[in-house]
């Protein structure tokens, strides 16, 4: 009994690690589709990135562009922009670290936090900024 159910647990745990990684490139997905949308400047469909929670503090697309301008610079025009370490919180929520580097040159770690929808897509739920002294994943 002990031998199958270390059996199937071996099985089964390339199945779960997959997910996570599924998950985690979802997510990714999300950030990278926003950032160039704000690049490209999509205002809408950067916008349309953001999870409810975000679109409740900023519902109109002028408040949240505007904050993203004031606040964002790094994420908002980055010159340089690497994914870094990714943990899924749950199968829900993904917290993603970003390194950039800024208009100014001053690099900054980004680190994003993201939901899963009911439709399945990852919607960002926030960003938090820190300068960093590099960019060194």
């Amino acid at each position: 009994m002990q031998r199958l159910l270390l059996t199937i647990l071996i099985c089964l745990t390339p199945v779960f690690a997959f997910a996570g990684e599924a998950e985690i490139r979802a997510a990714q997905s999300s950030i990278k589709g926003q950032i160039e949308a704000f690049i490209a400047g999509d205002d809408a469909r950067a916008y349309s990135y953001a999870a409810p929670n975000i679109k409740r503090m900023f519902p109109t697309l002028e408040r949240f562009m505007a904050m993203v301008r004031q606040g964002y610079q790094p994420v908002y025009r980055p010159r340089s922009l690497a994914f870094d370490k990714a943990v899924e919180l749950s199968g829900e929520t993904i917290m993603q670290r970003v390194l950039t580097t800024a208009p100014n040159g001053r690099n900054y770690e980004a680190v994003y936090t993201l939901k899963r929808q009911a439709d399945g897509t990852f919607r960002i739920t926030g960003v938090s900024l820190r300068e960093a002294a590099s960019l060194a994943i």
